[in-house]
């Protein structure tokens, strides 16, 4: 992960060890605040659907939980490789991958479905969902993301995350105890992104580049992205107190570079074939603001709340 750097949070001990936790418990709502300023390793619990994606029990690529049974990922990370799927494990709960961890739990993989338009590495269609062999029980380390209906909008600057145990920089691992990492990356809007990967570009500005199932997030000056081992893994928006999965990390030009932010497939540009596939998944409608508006938001209800009495004390005071 290049750069990665997501919000660390206060960790909520409650010495009992890992709290189970109903299967119809609320999706995208850590037990772990995720109130920070900035940072690079992530606390443990602040993102308990992420996944990490391993083969031959070595970590490859990343995932979000949606299900007891289900988690998304990209289908590069596994499409034309040839290896049995019976090589592929999810593990979910980890936090250093160096160490072992009780609270993660880790499931082979059952069943594999690649989105039948996927071809080519920067093509359309790179998602892909995995059945576990074992379902999981919810814990305040383990429990999905929430997934958002077609109509939701990402506006550009809306600010999410991404998270994983990728590089650090183009082909620089992740060292040792190999802690998830975590970043902050805006939304860029389709056309502002393919404007961007068209320059220095040979392709013709009239071929789309960013596809319609596309969404980009960083920087335009780079210096903040998600890396080689991260594919798969989640762009999570948060609106309200819930986080949902905007995209799932697909493709870039090499990591961080300007003029190359990180590409990601849009999870709502496949709610019907999610739906297909996945009766029991539900999705969840929402309105998400740019940067800080919700804050303004609160300030301006605080305001109002007390204009009456501010009011009153000025008619007092003549």
């Amino acid at each position: 992960m290049v750069a990665f750097h997501l919000m660390p949070s206060v960790f909520l001990y409650l010495g009992l060890g890992p709290l189970a936790i109903a299967s119809a418990q609320v999706c995208g709502i850590p037990s772990v605040s995720n109130r920070i300023v900035g940072g690079k390793d992530a606390v443990e619990g602040a993102w308990p659907w992420q996944v990490s994606l391993q083969f031959d029990n070595g970590h490859i690529c990343g995932g979000s939980v949606i299900t007891e049974n289900w988690i998304v990922s990209a289908a590069h990370c596994y499409y034309g490789l040839g290896y049995s799927q019976s090589r592929y494990t999810a593990c979910v709960g980890e936090y250093q991958l160096s160490y072992g961890n009780p609270n993660a739990v880790c499931s082979r993989i059952q069943t594999l479905i690649i989105h039948p338009s996927y071809t080519v590495s920067g093509g359309p269609g790179d998602i892909m969902l995995m059945a576990l062999s074992t379902p999981l029980t919810f814990t305040n380390y383990v429990m999905p993301i929430c997934l958002p209906t077609p109509s939701v909008q990402l506006p550009s600057g809306a600010e999410c995350w991404t998270t994983g145990w990728g590089a650090i920089h183009s082909s620089v691992p992740l060292s040792t105890p190999k802690t998830l990492q975590q970043v902050m990356v805006p939304i860029i809007d389709r056309s502002t992104c393919d404007a961007m990967y068209h320059i220095g570009s040979t392709v013709h500005a009239s071929n789309q580049i960013i596809k319609s199932d596309m969404i980009c997030a960083g920087y335009q000056a780079g210096g903040k992205d998600s890396c080689q081992g991260d594919s798969g893994g989640p762009l999570a928006c948060k609106a309200g107190d819930s986080w949902f999965l905007a995209g799932v990390v697909s493709w870039g030009t090499g990591c961080a570079q300007a003029n190359r932010p990180g590409v990601y497939t849009l999870v709502t540009a496949y709610n019907g074939w999610i739906q297909e596939q996945v009766p029991d998944v539900t999705f969840h409608h929402y309105i998400l603001s740019t940067g800080h508006s919700s804050n303004i938001r609160i300030m301006t209800s605080t305001f109002s709340f007390f204009l009456p009495f501010l009011l009153l004390l000025l008619l007092n005071a003549f």
